[in-house]
């Protein structure tokens, strides 16, 4: 399966950002914690050149904490403020504060030398499509100030947002980029939901999760659905038909009922904490 989709409106949010960057301090950064490479759009670190960086590594929750401590290590490596959070939960989102006053702090003092006391920083909140970018503003504000949706695509425009006398923050529509380079990144992102299910595969899609699983979180697939593992990932897909009753006419195994009850389980955490890629393969 091809994984590609880029729509009108990505151009047009590129674009958005482009025009915007001259008044920001911050970038901050959202990636999925379970793909935090392949959930790096590759253009934003061009855009962002000479910005101070925030790398959130949201979604911490649903991925391997080994991992989560691997990945966080590997930004701070490489320059980034880095935290872990969990949007949904508020996990992590006290500390984004003093996050943002370590990242600009000579920014802060550029001001104080000039007299300029309590301007406030402005930071661009950027991220893929269903990264959670839209929750995080609702959670780290305190209150609703963005649409959130469990599917990609939601916030379509601009938006800026006072959170306090200290922080002021661009929300940005999620935007991938045009072609992705490797197709493993592709479908690691339509795994956790980034590219709209409507254009895959979901059969396809649930086989390479589950073989996926299988060969990394040996036993998950069998302790969620109570079935034996075995190497092929289509078998597979049918034990979890017989055993969650998944079935067309005529006691025929209904396959793409069964993967979406698979990939669903999977977003939502219910397999197991699981993370899709590690440092090493980006090193």
């Amino acid at each position: 399966m091809n994984y590609q989709w880029y729509p009108g409106h990505m151009t047009k949010a590129k674009r958005m950002m482009q025009e915007n960057i001259k008044l920001i301090d911050l970038v901050i950064e959202l990636v999925d914690a379970r793909i935090p490479m392949s959930s790096r759009n590759p253009d934003i670190d061009e855009l962002a050149k000479g910005k101070s960086r925030i790398i959130l590594l949201n979604k911490s929750d649903l991925a391997d904490n080994t991992y989560n401590e691997k990945w966080a290590d590997y930004f701070k490596e490489k320059g980034f403020h880095v935290l872990l959070i969990n949007s949904k939960t508020g996990m992590g989102i006290k500390a984004i504060q003093g996050l943002v006053q370590e990242a600009c702090k000579e920014k802060i003092e550029r001001d104080r030398k000039r007299g300029i006391v309590n301007r406030p920083v402005r930071a661009m909140v950027v991220g893929i499509p269903n990264v959670g970018k839209s929750t995080f503003i609702n959670s780290f504000a305190g209150r609703a100030c963005a649409k959130t949706g469990n599917k990609p695509g939601v916030t379509k425009g601009k938006q800026w947002i006072r959170l306090n006398k200290n922080l002021e923050l661009l929300d940005t529509p999620g935007i991938l980029w045009p072609r992705f380079e490797s197709q493993k990144v592709g479908e690691r992102l339509a795994m956790i939901g980034s590219i709209n299910d409507e254009i895959l595969h979901m059969d396809e899609l649930a086989i390479a999760t589950v073989s996926y699983i299988q060969k990394n979180y040996i036993g998950f697939i069998e302790k969620r659905y109570n079935v034996e593992e075995t190497e092929d990932g289509y078998d597979m897909l049918k034990a979890v038909c017989k055993s969650r009753g998944c079935y067309l006419k005529g006691e025929e195994p209904d396959i793409m009922r069964a993967a979406g009850l698979v990939m669903e389980d999977f977003r939502s955490g219910k397999i197991g904490k699981i993370t899709l890629e590690c440092p090493e393969e980006w090193k």
